[in-house]
């Protein structure tokens, strides 16, 4: 090997070192809460135990190649994608790429393909498609938004409105699998392309606002699968069928268990294989006609891929096969006590350190710090998404405990998202409604999402109904809790403009006395 390439090695080393740190950092609270009621008020089998560990080792190595990923070749590939497509100040190419875009990645999104197995009375393919073809239309209303500078909030409200007036016609079994439905098609896959084409094509503009209306993109693209599945459940309603949550065997001994992790890697490595595939084909054919981008570049991006790949099967084996079985297991447990109701101190405890641990949080947190060049404090981000998801889980876990209908939770909470508009800074609003898309990830997804089922289904409730509807509630709270850190930080940005205004000039140099 010569010399010359051993810095570079050393130093992808060193960066992957720094990225599984990261990961470490956000993944061992929650492994420590679990651990806890593990030795505590939930025990749980010694095979289900080593099976959450082996899981814990490959998420953390997983997220940490996943993010190293999305910044060597994810990003990059959205940036030059959208600036080459708006270059060619063709509207019409604009509305082609976009709707391409949305319908090639919302099909390859791993967490779409898990939700249409458990969507009843709806064929998968029909779901699939009908929630991708939502994206894609979405996605081009976004990018047109951007380009005429429409108000995000007035777009939001307008569509929120239309989706609780079609809630009123749907059966509830579909009711809270539809609100889910937004939050997993915003996932790892998803949100560093479609925000990355978002900068792409705000580098369009050349106006004070354009950074700014690069965000937002997630929220609308988030809307539209709550539209179709919708819309499906009053096509399908009267053959929709009973949901019967699949049963997770228990590892007899570590051979059993081991055999699980290896049967998991082949079919998550084929998955995301389908997934990424659409993306690269759509950037190769975007490089050979229009970016042709050096050599070093088409490298590092080729790299990127590679990590992003490897990470996500790694991530996603680790938190289906290890993470989902003991929450599903310590939901039962707790479901059938007579003091049911600490379900929701643990969920609202969980909720606070899993936001932490996915994978888009981190791919919107630096996107955030970059745009705003610092003004929003990544702490403060990460802070209100955390305190937001623990109390969406925290109202989650009493709607199941209670039997509360979701409407009665979630039209409150737009309601009061909605009025927060008004009085929050426009660029807040746009990272409050993302946020709420990508803190409803695979964490939540195959680890609180089984716990709710499990707890919902040892407690007699209906698990359709009733434990469908957390992804949902993730998605909703952080949309207040960012817009209220934008009413702070707009009223402390205006105290501070009105102490400097009253604080004397400096003499000017005709007023100085010299001796």
């Amino acid at each position: 090997m010569s010399r010359s390439k051993l810095p570079l090695l050393k130093n992808n080393r060193t960066i992957i070192s720094e990225k599984c740190k990261e990961s470490l950092s956000s993944v061992l609270p929650v492994t420590g809460v679990v651990f806890l009621l593990c030795f505590s008020i939930a025990p749980v089998p010694n095979g289900l135990l080593m099976g959450f560990v082996l899981g814990t080792l490959l998420l953390i190595l997983g997220m940490g190649l996943f993010t190293l990923g999305a910044d060597l070749a994810m990003t990059p590939i959205g940036n030059h994608v959208g600036s080459a497509v708006t270059k060619s100040r063709s509207v019409w190419l604009i509305v082609l790429v976009s709707l391409l875009v949305g319908i090639f990645i919302t099909m390859s999104e791993p967490d779409l393909q898990v939700l249409a197995e458990q969507v009843p009375g709806i064929p998968n393919m029909t779901l699939i498609l009908a929630v991708a073809a939502g994206v894609g239309v979405f996605l081009v209303v976004a990018m047109l938004r951007m380009l005429l500078r429409v108000k995000l909030s007035y777009l939001l409200i307008g569509v929120y409105a239309l989706v609780f007036i079609l809630a009123r016609f749907v059966p509830p079994v579909f009711l809270s699998v539809a609100f889910d439905a937004g939050g997993v098609t915003t996932g790892p896959m998803t949100v560093p392309f479609i925000m990355a084409l978002g900068v792409g094509v705000a580098a369009i503009r050349n106006d004070s606002d354009a950074e700014n209306d690069s965000f937002g993109l997630v929220a609308l693209c988030s809307v539209r699968p709550v539209l179709a599945v919708l819309i499906l459940g009053i096509l399908y309603g009267t053959a929709a069928g009973e949901y019967v949550p699949a049963a997770i065997p228990e590892p007899a001994d570590s051979r059993e268990l081991w055999g699980r992790f290896a049967a998991s890697f082949p079919k998550y490595a084929s998955e995301v294989a389908v997934s990424l595939c659409p993306i690269l084909a759509f950037f190769l054919f975007f490089q050979i006609v229009k970016l042709r981008l050096q050599k070093g570049e088409l490298a590092k991006i080729g790299v990127g891929l590679a990590y992003t790949y490897v990470g996500l099967v790694l991530f996603l084996t680790g938190v289906n096969v290890g993470f989902m079985p003991v929450g599903n297991y310590i939901g039962s447990l707790i479901g059938g006590m007579a003091h049911n109701w600490i379900v929701i101190p643990i969920g609202m405890l969980i909720g606070y350190f899993i936001v932490a641990a996915e994978p888009a949080v981190h791919v919107l947190n630096r996107q955030v710090l970059t745009i705003t060049a610092g003004a929003v404090p990544q702490k403060a981000l990460s802070m209100g998404l955390s305190i937001g998801v623990s109390l969406s889980v925290g109202l989650a876990m009493l709607r199941i405990v209670a039997g509360l209908p979701i409407l009665y939770l979630l039209i409150p909470g737009y309601l009061i998202a909605a009025i927060l508009t008004f009085f929050t800074p426009p660029l807040f609003t746009a990272i409050a409604f993302d946020s709420g898309g990508v803190a409803s990830d695979p964490m939540t997804a195959t680890f609180l999402l089984p716990l709710a089922m499990g707890t919902c289904n040892s407690a007699g409730g209906n698990v359709a109904a009733d434990a469908f509807g957390v992804v949902a509630m993730v998605a909703m709270v952080p949309l207040i809790t960012v817009q209220l850190i934008g009413v702070y930080y707009k009223h402390t940005c205006k105290d501070e403009e009105e102490s400097a205004a009253q604080e004397p000039l400096p003499p000017a140099d005709d007023d100085i006395i010299s001796f």
